[in-house]
């Protein structure tokens, strides 16, 4: 018997559709289990801002609904963090989303090794930059 293209693609199209489904369905009940997505956000006093780099006002908008921003880039100011970041950790599904907005959402600055990657903020006569990273932590064998 000789298959056809047309049903080996509805077949194809099966069995992806399927796995797509049972990828997402995994995903969903991972993190409704909890505390496997993490963002980790941090701020640090800087002297060099690269001249290409926007830097954006404390009081932005964007930068003020962004989930722990404020809180590290305040205790970056109060420690005078300089030589280490002041960072805080998000533990909730939407962490990623924090990550999301800080490189898509505000003018993020790639770093070429020799600066640092973020978005730079302006907080009366000093800079901070500000930076966010995300995981996500597999406690079950993937099968």
């Amino acid at each position: 018997m000789a298959i056809r293209g047309k049903d080996l693609a509805l077949s194809v199209l099966a069995v992806g559709t399927a796995a797509v489904v049972g990828y997402l369905l995994q995903g969903r009940s991972t993190r409704q289990r909890g505390g496997r997505v993490k963002a980790d956000v941090g701020a640090r006093i800087v002297t060099d801002v690269p001249e290409d780099a926007t830097v954006v006002d404390v009081s932005s908008r964007q930068l003020r609904e962004l989930p722990l921003a404020d809180t590290v880039i305040q205790r970056a100011l109060s420690d005078d963090a300089r030589e280490e970041w002041a960072n805080a950790t998000l533990e909730h599904d939407h962490a990623w989303e924090v990550v999301d907005a800080l490189r898509h959402l505000l003018p993020y600055y790639e770093g070429n090794g020799s600066t640092y990657n973020g978005v730079y903020v302006r907080c009366d006569d000093r800079i901070v930059v500000l930076d966010a990273i995300g995981w996500a932590r597999i406690e079950e064998p993937v099968s």
